[in-house]
């Protein structure tokens, strides 16, 4: 993957690359678009298909500065769903930044195992 694109792979950590997930972090959504659009054509000239149904984003303000709230995230000219939360490698990440979300998934799952350890 690395070979194929290589040429739209900005410096680490501001354009990272995960399996099947890409983290883009611009502070407005105009920038995102950008680098989004250059992916994705990229991507589908070299065979690869991107699904429009499954692709969502989680924006996390970083700042207090002001935000294009009236600027859709698009993949081509589909409108991306945005998602107030994310889990990725056994973490759920915030948008809000809080931990709440995550911190009830641990706890959750350390209980069911002490309950079927218990039962055992």
């Amino acid at each position: 993957m690395d070979v194929l694109t290589r040429h739209i792979q900005g410096e680490v950590p501001w354009c990272m690359l995960f399996a099947n997930d890409i983290v883009f972090i611009e502070e407005p959504r105009t920038g995102v678009n950008a680098r989004l659009e250059i992916w994705r054509q990229t991507l589908e000239a070299k065979g690869f298909k991107l699904s429009r149904t499954k692709t969502e984003y989680l924006e996390c303000k970083f700042s207090d500065g002001t935000h294009e709230s009236h600027v859709d995230v698009k993949l081509d000219t589909q409108v991306i769903p945005k998602k107030g939360s994310f889990k990725y490698l056994g973490s759920t990440i915030q948008g809000n930044g809080k931990i709440d979300e995550d911190v009830v998934h641990r706890i959750g799952e350390r209980w069911m195992k002490w309950r079927l350890a218990s039962s055992a």
